[in-house]
């Protein structure tokens, strides 16, 4: 298990890369973390929800995510309640206080997805929660060492030497666990290290006397290798990035920063993609700046319209589309370029009901039960202005809201198969001109050849014809990250000796 000093010091990358050696090793290997906090989700081939930190390390480990991998799923419905997910599957919105008070309900189920995960891999790769050490918290503790426990697992520490304070982390952690814990603990990993790691010699000198815990490795601060990543630490770091002008010839497309913003990960394809310039934004004085401009999926539609209402962002939008500006809108994203949204039965505000953007001729209805599912889509070819959109196209839905059109918008997408199920249903829609439409269907960018058949459409609309370079391909290239990543880390890591210790028992 890696247990960190605090949030962001780099467990899931590690974990990741753990899951990649192990499975290069020739070993089954699976990764695991009893409770997730994230608004990044994904649907399983089982149509179950999980976090998309453990889809991004099976990925890693070679094989199809599961639900055991992340038996619960908090999703923030707002700053004091969540929805939550056991086993890929709703079961309600809770205050913290519910949960706590329910929680204790779920150590079975916990225990039982690590036992069918254990019984199938040779080693499960665990992750913990922000620091391993919340001391007002350990009470209801089911992620960190109260997970340990019950998997008997082997801990390293990770922390972050970038952030400053590297020996009050990891000595302090240390000194704060009780003494069965601090057995648990088989030694620090220092991850983000800038600069010539012979200079921090004298640091892991000083770590290992002070605590007799053996330093394994210094892994280097890098910003050439990408993994998705799903929380808001993640996302703030993103929206440092280029100001007004852009580089030239690049496609250039921003996503708004909406407060419960939810699978941003959807972007990744373009912010990997060398013809692409993405930006995060939430200035609605920065709309300008942009070839297209993407509403992404929310946890809180209505709450997150109400903000872009208030901040100006509404306004932005309907005059960056009015000036020609193509929008378009993912889930959550897509609900709010309606007429209205509607809540009747509160079941993500107490608002109820709201105008929406008004840029797509439909209205939606929130409902109880949640669809999710993993699709197979084709385009409707009279429905964008880049028909045959890149034929057969996988993703997955997530969405509790359902969405009518209202006359002139029409369907965009004709899905054919739900839940592996030949089924045929329509999803999407689209203004007769093809500068604002929208889809629940999460990953759609995934796919290379409607992804790219996008960028021309939006490439001759902006007057940028010529790509920068050749088309991008995503899966490939995402899988080429995840050896990079175990290459990196076994440079800098004493991996054998981990795995001795592992397999010693």
């Amino acid at each position: 298990m890696f247990l960190g000093t605090g949030s962001d010091v780099g467990k899931s990358v590690l974990a990741a890369a753990f899951c990649r050696i192990f499975k290069n090793g020739g070993y089954r290997v699976a990764p695991f973390k009893a409770q997730n906090m994230a608004l990044n989700s994904f649907i399983t081939p089982q149509n179950g929800e999980m976090g998309r930190a453990q889809v991004v390390q099976a990925e890693a480990a070679g094989i199809e995510p599961h639900v055991d991998m992340n038996p619960i799923l908090l999703k923030p419905t707002s700053q004091m309640g969540s929805q939550v997910i056991v086993l890929g599957r709703v079961v309600g919105n809770f205050s913290a206080k519910e949960y706590y008070e329910y929680k204790k309900e779920l150590v079975p189920v916990v225990r039982d997805a690590f036992e069918r995960l254990s019984a199938k891999n040779d080693i499960i790769v665990m992750e913990g929660a922000g620091s391993a050490v919340e001391l007002n918290l350990k009470e209801h503790d089911l992620v960190n060492m109260a997970m340990a426990e019950m998997a008997d697992a082997k801990c390293i520490l990770v922390g972050d030497i970038d952030r400053g304070g590297i020996f009050a982390s990891l000595l302090g952690t240390i000194s704060l666990l009780q003494p069965a814990e601090r057995d648990r603990v088989i030694g620090f990993i220092v991850n983000k290290l800038r600069g010539d790691p012979r200079l921090f010699e004298d640091g892991v000198q000083i770590l290992q006397s002070r605590s007799g815990t053996p330093v394994f490795g210094v892994v280097p601060y890098f910003d050439d290798i990408s993994l998705p990543e799903e929380d808001s630490v993640a996302l703030g770091r993103r929206m440092t990035g280029p100001e007004p002008g852009g580089v030239p010839g690049l496609v250039r497309i921003g996503v708004v920063r909406l407060p419960f913003i939810s699978n941003y990960t959807d972007f990744d394809p373009f912010e990997m993609d060398p013809n692409v310039e993405l930006v995060y934004f939430d200035r609605p004085a920065r709309i300008f700046d942009f070839d297209a401009v993407i509403i992404p999926g929310s946890k809180n539609t209505i709450e997150d319209l109400a903000a872009m209402r208030k901040s100006g962002m509404a306004d932005a939008l309907s005059a960056f589309h009015k000036s020609g500006g193509a929008v378009v809108g993912v889930c959550g994203g897509y609900q709010m370029m309606g007429a209205v949204v509607r809540d009747p039965r509160a079941i993500e505000s107490s608002l109820g009901t709201i105008s929406g953007l008004g840029l797509l001729d439909m209205e939606t209805e929130m409902y109880p039960e949640k669809i999710t599912s993993q699709v197979e889509a084709r385009v409707i070819s009279e429905s964008l202005p880049f028909p045959g959109g890149g034929g057969v196209l996988a993703g997955y839905e997530i969405h509790m809201g359902r969405s009518a059109s209202g006359g002139d918008a029409k369907p965009i997408f004709r899905i054919m198969r739900r839940e592996g199920k030949p089924v045929d249903v329509e999803d999407g829609l689209s203004q007769p001109d093809g500068r604002a439409w929208g889809t629940y269907i999460h990953g759609i960018f995934d796919n290379d050849g409607f992804r790219n058949k996008f960028l021309e459409d939006i490439g001759r609309r902006s007057g940028k014809t010529a790509p920068a370079s050749s088309p991008f391909s995503f899966r490939p290239w995402k899988d080429e990250q995840y050896d990079r990543l175990a290459e990196l880390v076994s440079k800098h890591v004493d991996v054998g000796r981990i795995l001795d210790i592992l397999l010693k028992g």
